[in-house]
């Protein structure tokens, strides 16, 4: 056949080029007297050579034809063999993505069970239309086979597409296998052990150390995992992630493990542990692991963190941090502030907006002894949003010295050489004055609560002790280590003293030895018990307010939910005593007060220790303490109560 075409070709170019030279030629000589003979001949050939061409084009004009019809079909055969055969399941779809054409393999490997003409395809499988049609496309699972699902259309063809499954089932299974002995590290540490160790007979420490490394061969049983003693009371564990995930889902119960064991008499042991997870490469998990640890410590101990590429996860940490009782970490802390006055002309102290009678009094007592030293300094505080305007008036009327300035003040104030203290947070987007914090160069953080994952990270000094009772416990020490010349005077001293009684709930929450020898301490300095209780006082209108939120309480599941939609100027001190009087109730581990102010919603919550507060606050976007938290929504009031029941459910639900 194709020799025929070539010669068939080759036999109407040749007649062609005859006949037109005989024309051309038998034209010219026919007019010449002398040629008109030779172009009578030529006039001849070319008619002959016009009835050849003639004669060939109606003779094998049906032959061609045929062959070009033949070969048309042909080609649209192999193609619809090509594409019935092909080593992939393929579909044509119309515009609605409905099937209207599927080969063999479709047939065997993706929907065997009926014809599929006429299905829509998102109907069969769980796939991305728009995903399809790009370079990547979407992957998709039939039948515990994994598929690459790309798509062609054709605008010719009557707005078909065309979708074609490559199998890469082998490629996911070794990408999962990769992914799940991927190697995670886990550093554990023993909380405050030294405290625990000390006094102890070297029989009963001998007892506590195999108890501990049993707990720890525990933990690994059934897993490929290699753990590593660093010291006394820090392991590390390498461990595949296949494993790491049950461990989290059973939510870490080594947590709940360790608790049973007893070192002397009744003290038991706690940990902390922070997980490095789904990183790049072994030493990515280990900085991971570190930072969790890290963030576990601050939030004070017995729980365990999970660093990832997107943030932190925290399980347990339904207890109370373990008391510290030396004061070694108050010595350094209190010496490195000393050298930081020196090389500072002026020094600016604030809280957290809003302040209460803890932060504003932390930040009272630390200006006082930085102006002992002789160093200019001020409390930023906005006195017309302050909660702590009882305290700020008894400081005022009683000591010559004018310690406080607004924001705005603050903010002229601010050089290059001046020192920004933030106490009582640490978070900074709480802070009295944003912008201060924003502009000062040189900071320090000293703050009780725990740690949060949002945390001033550019500070000089960061004192962080989550077991102090309060900030001002912490200023109180630190005031103690700066030496004998610097003397508060006693409205200050009772400044402190208020704060403390505050976070304490008057001695009864996160006491300890060193919150009595702070106390103990101040009252030395001069404070007066009977002024201190004055600063609590409240007005008639508060006092109802309270009460009316009191008696709005409903009980859930052991906590206390009291809601208002009145608002009053005193409407954040009414609502926190509410909650902390809501704690009286027989049988209410928690209590939680919202109320509306500036259009938001605000809850205050309160707990006696065996309800962690500050988790449910954190999930709702807020923060806190252990047994004192509080958040805002942009909400109503009804839809905050809702995601609040939720947020307790949760919680109970995965601490029960």
């Amino acid at each position: 056949m194709k020799s025929f075409n070539n010669f068939q070709i080759i036999t109407r170019v040749t007649t062609a080029v005859i006949l037109l030279a005989a024309v051309i030629s038998s034209i010219i000589l026919y007019d010449t007297p002398s040629t008109t003979s030779q172009g009578k001949v030529l006039l001849f050939i070319s008619i002959i050579a016009g009835l050849i061409l003639g004669a060939e084009t109606f003779l094998f004009w049906d032959r061609t034809k045929k062959y070009i019809v033949k070969t048309s079909t042909m080609i649209t055969k192999t193609e619809r063999d090509s594409l019935l055969n092909f080593p992939a399941p393929v579909i044509i779809v119309d515009e609605e993505y409905n099937i209207i054409w599927y080969n063999k393999l479709f047939s065997v490997q993706v929907y065997s069970e009926e014809e599929a003409y006429g299905l829509n395809i998102c109907d069969l499988v769980n796939i991305d239309v728009n995903k399809i049609f790009t370079d990547d496309g979407d992957l998709i699972c039939l039948d515990q086979r994994f598929y690459k699902a790309r798509a062609i259309h054709n605008n010719a063809s009557g707005n078909l597409s065309m979708i074609y499954f490559d199998n890469v089932t082998d490629y996911v299974e070794l990408e999962y296998e990769h992914r799940q002995t991927h190697k995670s590290v886990i550093l554990i540490t023993i909380d405050n052990y030294e405290d625990l160790m000390s006094n102890l007979r070297e029989s009963e420490k001998a007892h506590a150390f195999v108890e501990i490394e049993s707990l720890i061969e525990n933990f690994l049983d059934g897993t490929n995992g290699i753990s590593k003693k660093m010291s006394n009371d820090k392991f590390c564990v390498i461990l595949e992630e296949q494993h790491l995930s049950k461990i989290i889902k059973e939510r870490f119960k080594i947590l709940d493990e360790a608790k049973k064991i007893t070192i002397g008499e009744r003290r038991n042991i706690t940990l902390s542990i922070g997980v490095g997870y789904n990183s790049k490469d072994l030493a990515e998990s280990e900085t991971f692991a570190k930072q969790a640890l890290e963030m576990c410590l601050g939030r004070g101990g017995d729980q365990a963190a999970v660093k990832t590429e997107n943030g932190f996860e925290f399980y347990g940490g339904v207890s109370g941090g373990m008391e510290k009782h030396t004061k070694v970490k108050t010595r350094m802390v209190a010496n490195a502030l000393v050298e930081l006055f020196k090389t500072h002309s002026k020094v600016l102290i604030m809280g957290h907006r809003y302040g209460d009678l803890d932060s504003v009094g932390a930040a009272t007592g630390m200006c006082s002894a930085v102006r002992k030293m002789g160093i200019e300094s001020y409390v930023v505080v906005d006195e017309s949003k302050t909660l702590a305007g009882s305290l700020i008036k008894h400081v005022c009327q009683n000591d010559i010295n004018s310690y406080y300035i607004t924001p705005e003040s603050a903010m002229l104030k601010l050089t290059d050489d001046t020192l920004l203290i933030v106490v009582d947070t640490h978070n900074p987007d709480l802070v009295e004055s944003a912008d201060l914090l924003h502009k000062a160069t040189d900071i320090v953080v000293i703050d009780h609560h725990r740690l949060m994952v949002k945390a001033i990270d550019n500070s000089v000094l960061f004192y962080h002790e989550p077991i102090a009772s309060s900030a001002s416990e912490m200023v109180a020490e630190l005031i103690e280590y700066f030496g004998s010349e610097v003397q508060i005077p006693a409205p200050v001293a009772e400044a402190l003293l208020a704060g403390i009684m505050l976070d304490t709930k008057n001695f009864v929450l996160k006491t300890g030895i060193r919150t009595f020898e702070a106390a103990a301490f101040l009252r030395k300095m001069g404070a007066d018990t009977v002024a201190v209780k004055n600063l609590f006082a409240n007005s008639i209108e508060t006092y109802q307010l309270k009460s009316n939120l009191i008696t709005s309480a409903e009980i859930y599941n052991k906590c206390a939910i009291a809601s208002t939609e009145e608002s009053f100027p005193n409407i954040r001190i009414a609502a926190s005593q509410a909650a902390d009087e809501l704690l009286g109730i027989k049988g209410v581990d928690a209590a939680f007060v919202m109320y509306i102010e500036n259009g938001r919603v605000n809850i205050s919550a309160r707990s006696l220790g065996a309800f962690n507060v500050q988790i449910v606050m954190e999930n709702m976007g807020g923060g806190g303490h252990l047994t004192m938290a509080a958040t805002q929504l942009d909400t109503t009031l009804a839809d905050a109560k809702s995601r609040l029941i939720s947020t307790i459910d949760e919680y109970i639900r995965n601490n029960s």
